[in-house]
């Protein structure tokens, strides 16, 4: 009787030590996951999901992308909640004239998504919507008008001091726009909006950028608080270098609004498909 007990002891014994092994493996595995995630999203590659139309057509509303993290080096935006903060940018490197990128709000806790048009020492300037890089006019060409499907997530939303410009097309609400093929000197070509003659943003004086800063702006001109306007009007300003957070790569998904997280089949239905995979210069499909 002795003996047995002893053996159930020592099963017993043996079975709470395999469930405290397997409990501490798998905190473990939870942790390794943790790390190797929050470094991936940290230092190579983070989505972003676009919810205003400042960027159209480039970009929709509904659009889900990735952004590299190492192409303009780190700062205490680059991580999670800002910590560690620190000051400045580790291994920082400019970006290019025409790159779509993530930075900082200057004056919220939100991450936003422009166009570098001006890079530290250039002298930008706006006359008559026409965009003026070191005194020398940005080549603009004429496109056929670019049209957006209406949906929930996606209406035909127009600029202050705009008219709405819809049509059926294909039997569906279609939003039209006028559109430009933009082509910065030595850099990318890209589709703008230009919804208002002489509109507010139209016209900005010849800045120069300064050091250690950017001038961004949205591809759909008339419709984005941009480097045109200053922080007190709800724009960026001149933004800080070390407010970037990332380069944006490309589309990997698009939803037009009818989608239901309760219903995965619709999350196939709302989905955008030529919206995959986009890049961010050349003419807008």
């Amino acid at each position: 009787m002795a003996s047995r007990l002893s053996r159930r002891t020592r099963l017993r014994g043996s079975s709470a030590a395999s469930v405290e092994k397997s409990t501490g493996s798998l905190v473990r595995f939870v942790l390794v996951v943790a790390l190797l995630s929050w470094m991936f999203r940290t230092f190579f590659v983070q989505p972003f999901y676009i919810p205003s139309g400042s960027m159209l057509p480039t970009l929709y509303i509904g659009d889900y992308l990735i952004v590299a993290k190492w192409p303009y080096g780190y700062s205490r935006y680059s991580f999670p909640l800002d910590v560690p903060a620190f000051e400045g940018r580790i291994a920082a490197a400019l970006p290019k004239r025409g790159d779509v990128v993530v930075f900082r709000n200057p004056v919220e806790n939100a991450d936003l998504i422009k166009r570098v048009i001006g890079l530290p020492g250039d002298t930008v300037e706006m006359r008559g919507g026409l965009l003026l890089l070191n005194n020398r006019p940005v080549e603009r060409r004429h496109l056929p008008d670019a049209t957006l499907t209406v949906s929930p997530n996606s209406p035909c939303r127009a600029a202050p001091e705009s008219l709405r410009n819809m049509a059926i097309v294909n039997g569906r609400a279609t939003c039209i726009y006028h559109a430009y093929l933009e082509t910065l000197p030595g850099g990318p070509s890209y589709t703008v909006l230009d919804q208002v003659v002489n509109g507010p943003a139209d016209n900005f004086p010849a800045t120069r950028v300064p050091r250690g800063h950017l001038f961004v702006m949205g591809d759909n001109r008339d419709d984005s608080l941009d480097s045109r306007f200053p922080t007190a009007d709800g724009g960026v300003g001149m933004l800080a270098e070390e407010n970037l957070v990332g380069r944006a790569l490309f589309t990997f998904w698009s939803t037009d609004g009818t989608a239901s997280y309760l219903k995965p089949w619709t999350w196939f239905t709302a989905l955008r498909g030529d919206r995959i995979g986009n890049g961010y210069t050349g003419a807008s499909r």
